[in-house]
C-alpha cells in the first residue's frame, strides 16, 4: 500500500474562467498575473513543498503553487506587506485571478515568506535559466553596483559604545542598590508574598538586569566589529603601502590601528546586524549595501547580494564569482573562441570598486575589468591628459589589440589609460546606461525602497526575490507584452 501523500486545499485558476465575472474576462490577455500563473508551472518548487510532505495531520494548507505567485506577483507590482497583500486579493482583479474564492488572510501570508524565504530566493537561478532560454541572458558585458536599502530598523533603538559604558555602570550600580535593599526587607516580602516561594525577582529589578545583559551584549558586538574593522583596515593599509611602492613612492612611517571600539560607534537593538550608512540624501540610516550584477543586453541581474561594507572596496571579485556561478546553475554555458578557450566578458565598476586586488582578481576570472580610479563630478570637463599619459594610453591601445604588455606601470596608471582610449571610454560609457537604471526600476517603479526583514540573512533573501522578480518583468516585457511583440 502506497503512503498517503500530502493533500493541499484545491486550486486551479483555470476554473475562475468559467465564472461570469472572472478577472480573465476583465484583464488583458497579456496581463503580468496571468505570465506569472504560467511561469510558476515551469518552477521546480520541491525546495517550497519539501516542509509540508510529512504534516499529514490538520487541515490542507494552500497550495504553496498558489502562494508562491502570490509573492512573486506582489514583489513584481511593489507590495510587499502581507497586510496589503490580503487586502488585495479582497479587491484586486489580479490578485483575485491568483488565489480565487480561497483567499488566504495575511497571517497566512507572513507566514509562508517567513517559513519559505530561503526556497523562493532560491528560485533566481531557475529564473535566470528562463531568462536565458527567452534569448536575454548574453556573455558580452556587465556592470557591477551597489546601493544602501535602510533595514526594518528605528535610529531610536540604537545606543553608542560611550553611552553603553555609562549605562552598565548605572545599572550596576542600580542592581545592587535593589538587592541590598531586597535583602533587608527579607521578613516583610515573605509575609506579603504567602504560598510563593519568595525568591523571584521584583519587575524593576528583573528590568534592570535584562537591560544590563542586552547592554553587555551590545558591547561585545561593537567590540568584534572593532577588531574587524581594524584587521580590514590593516590589511588595506599595506595593500596601499605596496602599491605606493610599485609607483616609486617613497614608504611611509608604519601605521597603528585600534581595536577598541570609539565611543561614537553605534550599534540598533532592533536588528543588530545593520550598520549605519550614508544615504542619497545625506542622511544616515542602519541599511545594507545591496548589490547586483546586470549583464548588458537586457539588464537582466545575474547576481545579488547583501554586504554590511558601507563601501564596495571589497565587492568586485566576490560578485562576479558569484555571477559565473550562477550562470553556470542555470545551465549557461561561456563562450569560446575558436582555441576553446573562455572568451573575456567586459566588467565594468564604478571608482568605489577600485583596487589593484580587485583588478587581478577579475582578470584572474578571465574577465577584462574596465573600472574607474577616480570619482569624477557630474558635467565636469574632461581634463586634457599629460603627454605622458597620451603616450601610455597609446600603449595601452595597443596591448588590448595584440594582448602583449611590456610595461611595468601601476595598476592605477595602467586603468587610468586604458579608460582614456578610444574603446576605453566607449566601454566604460555603457556602465550607467547598465546597472543604473535597475535600481532606478527597483526603487522608483516598483516602490522597494527598505527591506521588510530583519536580519543579515533574511535581507538577503529578499534582496534576491525583488532581483528575481525584476527578471520576471524583464521577460514578460520582452515577449509577453502585446504593445512591445
Amino acid at each position: 500500500m502506497d503512503a498517503p501523500r500530502k493533500t493541499y486545499r484545491p486550486w486551479d485558476p483555470d476554473s475562475y474562467r468559467q465564472q461570469a465575472h472572472s478577472p480573465h474576462s476583465q484583464l488583458p490577455q497579456g496581463d503580468l498575473v496571468f505570465f506569472l500563473l504560467d511561469v510558476v508551472g515551469q518552477l521546480d518548487l520541491g525546495a517550497v513543498y519539501a516542509p509540508y510532505e510529512d504534516q499529514l495531520k490538520g487541515a490542507p494548507p494552500f497550495d504553496p503553487r498558489m502562494m508562491t505567485c502570490l509573492w512573486l506577483y506582489s514583489y513584481s507590482v511593489g507590495v510587499f506587506s502581507s497586510r496589503k497583500i490580503a487586502t488585495a486579493c479582497q479587491r484586486n482583479l489580479a490578485f483575485l485571478a491568483i488565489v480565487g474564492l480561497d483567499r488566504p488572510d495575511f497571517r497566512t501570508i507572513s507566514d509562508f515568506r517567513k517559513l519559505h524565504l530561503d526556497a523562493l530566493a532560491d528560485l533566481f537561478n531557475q529564473v535566470l535559466k528562463l531568462a536565458h532560454e527567452a534569448g536575454l541572458v548574453q556573455w558580452g558585458a556587465w556592470a557591477t553596483d551597489g546601493s544602501k536599502f535602510p533595514g526594518n530598523a528605528s535610529r531610536h533603538k540604537a545606543m553608542s559604545y560611550g553611552y553603553m559604558n555609562k549605562e552598565e555602570e548605572r545599572l550596576k550600580a542600580e542592581i545592587a542598590e535593589l538587592l541590598k535593599a531586597q535583602q533587608q526587607t527579607d521578613e516583610a516580602e515573605d509575609a506579603a508574598l504567602g504560598s510563593r516561594r519568595g525568591d523571584e525577582l521584583p519587575d524593576e529589578l528583573a528590568f534592570r538586569e535584562q537591560r544590563l545583559a542586552k547592554i553587555q551584549e551590545a558591547k561585545k558586538r561593537l567590540e568584534e566589529q572593532a577588531r574587524a574593522e581594524a584587521q580590514r583596515q590593516r590589511q588595506q593599509w599595506q595593500e596601499e603601502e605596496a602599491e605606493r611602492l610599485n609607483e616609486g613612492k617613497k614608504p611611509r612611517q608604519p601605521k597603528t590601528f585600534s581595536e577598541t571600539p570609539d565611543d561614537k560607534a553605534q550599534t540598533n537593538f532592533t536588528d543588530p546586524e545593520t550598520k549605519i550608512m550614508p544615504q542619497a540624501n545625506k542622511s544616515f540610516e542602519y541599511s545594507g549595501n545591496a548589490q547586483a550584477v546586470v549583464e548588458d543586453a537586457c539588464q537582466i541581474i545575474v547576481a545579488a547580494f547583501v554586504v554590511m561594507a558601507s563601501n564596495d572596496k571589497q565587492q568586485a571579485v566576490p560578485m562576479a564569482e558569484q555571477a559565473l556561478a550562477n550562470l553556470e546553475a542555470a545551465g549557461i554555458e561561456r563562450l569560446r573562441d575558436e582555441q576553446g578557450k573562455a572568451a573575456k566578458i567586459i566588467s565594468l565598476e564604478d571608482s568605489g570598486y577600485f583596487s589593484e586586488k580587485a583588478v587581478s582578481g577579475l582578470e584572474a576570472l578571465g574577465l577584462d575589468p574596465y573600472m574607474a580610479t577616480e570619482r569624477q563630478k557630474h558635467h565636469a570637463q574632461a581634463t586634457v591628459p599629460a603627454p605622458g599619459q597620451v603616450a601610455l594610453a597609446a600603449a595601452v591601445e595597443a596591448e588590448l589589440q595584440t594582448g602583449v604588455s611590456a610595461r611595468e606601470e601601476s595598476a592605477k596608471e595602467k586603468m587610468r589609460a586604458k579608460l582614456q582610449t578610444k574603446k576605453g571610454r566607449a566601454v566604460y560609457g555603457l556602465r550607467k546606461g547598465v546597472v543604473e537604471p535597475v535600481f532606478g526600476q527597483i526603487k522608483g517603479a516598483r516602490g522597494f525602497r527598505r527591506f521588510s526583514l530583519r536580519g543579515l540573512g533574511k535581507i538577503r533573501g529578499e534582496w534576491r526575490l525583488v532581483c528575481l522578480t525584476h527578471n520576471l518583468l524583464k521577460i514578460w516585457r520582452y515577449h509577453y507584452v502585446p504593445s512591445m511583440n
